[in-house]
């Protein structure tokens, strides 16, 4: 039996589905990956800092999906916008969406409109369209709110030099405005303890490999409770990261032009202003309650810097045409149905960060495409399957072309890829790998060419 499937959004969360669905040995499935983006990829291209080259490897295993016969890639297409769920119902037996999640969780306290969430900041670094070509980066001290991987790579970013990033594939258009970048201290900001943040040791360590970087902790910041404890022992990687924080906290400063200071059991409380201008960012201590929790100690910092960004978790945005959950910032699903009140919406699916949230590692992202992708199949089996209309798989290629949508392709992304490298290797003072191209109508045009 052969299935047409359509797979909404070409991150890791789609491919991985896409690759689930076409290996699948009891039906003949073919696959129409689309895309937003004129390239694929989504966050492994456009949500990881450009000095790690050793995540970016994960493309070398996606790009081996999208080599494979029974998977299309078609980018440069919104749907809800070119083209609407209900009229893929009509050339698909089943749709999958993974759009994920890029945009930011809002910073609710007082004065908190004007901090800057960490996916604009990383959407302009790694040369994502949709985002500012430019960045005031005037501020001598930052303020970096969260303690996961995104807090990690913006403060790293912040604190490097421009000339250390020349090497990576980051545009012209970054470099221009990172060799300005006036930041000489960045503070982090986490309301609980060592055995609650949520870094990775890997990532952690690397957060001082630059000569021009100190990393310092507070003696004081080491505490733990006895639950914390036990999280350590029942966690290689939390303890992990706990030794790398206590090897941070019993160094001296030096003289590292640029210092990364993380503090934990301060809670933001306000972002300091005058008129317009950030002047601060106003913290509470915290404490232990030797129940596993933390409570306020009426003890207030005011720390002097002018720009906080803050780093507390993505959101995913709705798909017209699809339910979805305001308050969750997620589709409505039982696990991989996506869910209309009650019942099954027709043959919808749902995988990724916006089943689930925007937690989880690339092992996460792939249970939960076997998890959704063995709903489906099941519903095959079942016959409960949408019927298309079209029997053709070109004639949803024929109805792009007449609404005048210039869709990208497989083999397009192989010319923009070619075009990136050109652009890297041609570069004079460093040359690299690749250097991105930022402009939306130039990344199809290179993929048409």
């Amino acid at each position: 039996m052969s299935l047409r499937v359509a797979v909404i959004g070409a991150g890791p969360a789609g491919i991985y589905a896409s690759d689930l669905l076409i290996r699948n040995e009891d039906y003949d499935v073919h696959v129409d990956l689309f895309e937003q983006m004129p390239a694929p990829f989504g966050l492994i291209r456009y949500g990881v800092a450009p000095d790690h080259p050793r995540i970016k490897g994960i493309v070398n295993s996606l790009h081996r999906v999208l080599d494979k016969p029974e998977l299309r890639l078609l980018g440069n297409i919104e749907v809800g916008k070119d083209i609407t769920i209900d009229e893929l119902r009509q050339y698909y037996d089943a749709i999958v969406i993974s759009t994920g999640a890029v945009r930011d969780r809002e910073l609710l306290l007082p004065g908190g409109d004007a901090s800057i969430g960490a996916g604009e900041f990383v959407g302009f670094y790694d040369g994502n369209p949709r985002f500012d070509r430019s960045w005031n980066l005037e501020a001598r001290e930052v303020a970096v709110i969260g303690v996961g991987n995104v807090a990690l790579d913006i403060s790293r970013v912040l604190a490097k030099t421009g000339d250390e990033l020349l090497v990576t594939e980051i545009p012209d258009n970054v470099y221009e405005s990172l060799k300005n970048n006036k930041a000489e201290v960045v503070h982090m900001f986490g309301r609980r303890g060592p055995a609650q943040a949520k870094f990775t040791p890997k990532e952690l360590r690397e957060l001082d490999e630059s000569d021009t970087i100190q990393v310092l902790v507070d003696p004081e910041d080491i505490d733990y409770d006895a639950q914390s404890e036990e999280v350590r022992r029942a966690d290689k990687s939390v303890d992990l990261v706990c030794q790398v924080l206590e090897q941070y906290a019993i160094r001296e400063p030096d003289d590292a032009p640029h210092k990364i200071h993380i503090h934990f059991f301060e809670e933001p409380v306000e972002v300091l202003r005058d008129g317009d201008a950030i002047v601060g960012l106003r913290t509470e201590r915290q404490e232990l309650d030797g129940e596993g929790g933390i409570r306020g100690t009426g003890q207030f910092t005011d720390w002097p810097v002018q720009q906080v960004y803050h780093a507390i978790g993505y959101r995913s945005e709705p798909v017209e045409g699809v339910p979805f959950d305001l308050e969750r910032n997620v589709i409505p699903n039982d696990g991989g149905h996506v869910m209309e009140g009650s019942t099954f919406a027709d043959s919808l699916y749902v995988t990724g960060w916006i089943k689930r949230g925007p937690v989880g590692l690339i092992g996460n992202t792939k249970s939960d495409a076997k998890e959704t992708t063995d709903m489906l199949f099941a519903d095959a089996a079942a016959g409960t399957l949408n019927t298309p209309t079209h029997s053709d798989p070109d004639a949803i290629l024929d109805l792009l072309t007449e609404r005048g949508i210039e869709y990208t392709t497989w083999e397009g992304w192989y010319e923009l890829d070619k075009a990136e490298r050109t652009l890297g290797e041609s570069c004079s003072i460093h040359p690299r790998e690749r250097k991105k191209i930022v402009e939306w109508e130039e990344m199809v045009r290179h993929a048409h060419a």
